[in-house]
């Protein structure tokens, strides 16, 4: 199974209002330099303590993303919340720095769930 999104997929979701969960993988402080639009902040280290509240809808659909292809924080909290038993999880491998580059909106400051 493709576990993967891209860019493209994202946009088109976010474009007509239809369900996705944007979760972004850093630690707080670069989360809220910016992030995808909507995103809530999950950093991969402390999934198994924070997703359950965050995350209540385990079949909902959920896009993990860290920076870009390098970075491997999305891949663990994709496997991390899969284990916990999410059925829907994706990761956004080219990340925060695709999304910048292809010049898409940010937003910035902290956002809780």
């Amino acid at each position: 199974m493709n576990h993967t999104i891209s860019r493209e997929q994202i946009r088109a979701r976010l474009d007509s209002g239809e369900p996705i969960t944007l979760v972004e993988a850093f630690p707080q402080q670069y989360f809220a330099k910016h992030h995808l639009p909507g995103a809530i902040n999950l950093p991969h280290d402390e999934v198994s303590e924070l997703a359950a509240d965050l995350l209540p809808d385990k079949n909902a659909l959920i896009v993990v993303y860290c920076a870009n292809s390098e970075c491997k924080n999305s891949g663990i909290a994709r496997e991390a919340l899969e284990q916990m038993g999410y059925t829907n999880v994706l990761a956004y491998v080219e990340g925060k720095q695709d999304w910048l580059e292809a010049g898409y909106p940010v937003e910035s400051g902290r956002r809780v769930a």
